[in-house]
């Protein structure tokens, strides 16, 4: 017991001090080497500026596609579009004989919306033949909806545009590290050629990201305007079958037909 004692006091605690302090120092320089390197960042201005020229043409469609999505976006509402209770009430009145034609056309004009439009065009020829009230219909409803449709042509050719400018800014990005490393003095260089050539991929990347999302925004109003159209067509042939020649007869006729006695 005596000698395991000793050859703990004499040889293992020696031993465990020595690892301890090799252990600490060991922490302490790379401590040291990790404070003192100076880590490369760049801000992302910087690597903007580093994209090329046709980053500028690039920041520029972004800035444009913001208004364009900014403005459909209120402009595409359906409350100013397709007004739910101006459409329920309109409907609802011409079906029970509270408008007569005037007082139907002053209606639409006073609202404005797309919806009131369309249903003005159907007024004008208030007593005329179903095709007839149909065919104003139809036609109104195409102004509307190329109305409704402007401005994003602008979102669809950003999203074409937008990635090629990038790849043309890395086709010149590539061109100019290949310039880069083809004199004497960049030999043996290969950073020149690796910035060179992370400055044009750069330019694609600004190009995708911005292309990405105005693609989806465009199918997104596209799809929109084809529902407020479609929403449009429908209300537009309720109200034809309520003012045409046809349909006004038809009530003028169900309106005398007397009505049949109870019995006693």
């Amino acid at each position: 017991m005596r000698l395991v004692t000793d050859l703990t006091s004499r040889v293992i605690a020696p031993l465990l001090a020595i690892a301890w302090m090799a252990s600490t120092c060991f922490a302490e320089e790379t401590a040291t080497g990790v404070a003192g390197e100076s880590l490369d960042t760049k801000s992302l201005w910087d690597m903007l500026l580093g994209g090329g020229p046709l980053m500028l043409p690039i920041a520029a469609c972004s800035f444009v596609l913001l208004l364009v999505v900014f403005e459909r976006t209120v402009s595409l509402r359906r409350s100013r579009i397709v007004p739910r209770l101006f459409t329920e009430r309109f409907l609802l009145q011409i079906s029970e004989g509270a408008l007569d034609r005037a007082n139907a056309l002053e209606r639409c004009l006073d609202n404005g919306s797309q919806i009131a439009c369309v249903f003005a065009a159907a007024v004008r020829k208030w007593g005329k033949p179903a095709v007839e009230v149909e065919q104003a219909v139809i036609d109104e409803g195409e102004r509307m909806a190329s109305h409704m449709r402007r401005f994003l042509r602008v979102i669809n050719g950003v999203a074409t545009v937008c990635p090629l400018m990038g790849l043309l800014g890395t086709v010149w990005g590539m061109m100019q590290a290949f310039e880069a490393i083809a004199g004497s003095s960049a030999m043996g260089r290969p950073d020149l050629l690796a910035g060179g050539i992370g400055a044009a991929l750069l330019s694609t990347a600004a190009g995708l990201c911005v292309a990405i999302p105005a693609l989806i925004l465009y199918l997104w109003f596209i799809g929109r305007v084809d529902m407020l159209v479609m929403e449009i067509d429908r209300c537009g042939q309720e109200l034809v079958n309520l003012i045409s020649a046809e349909a006004l007869e038809e009530r003028r006729a169900s309106s005398r037909k007397p009505k049949p006695k109870k019995a006693a």
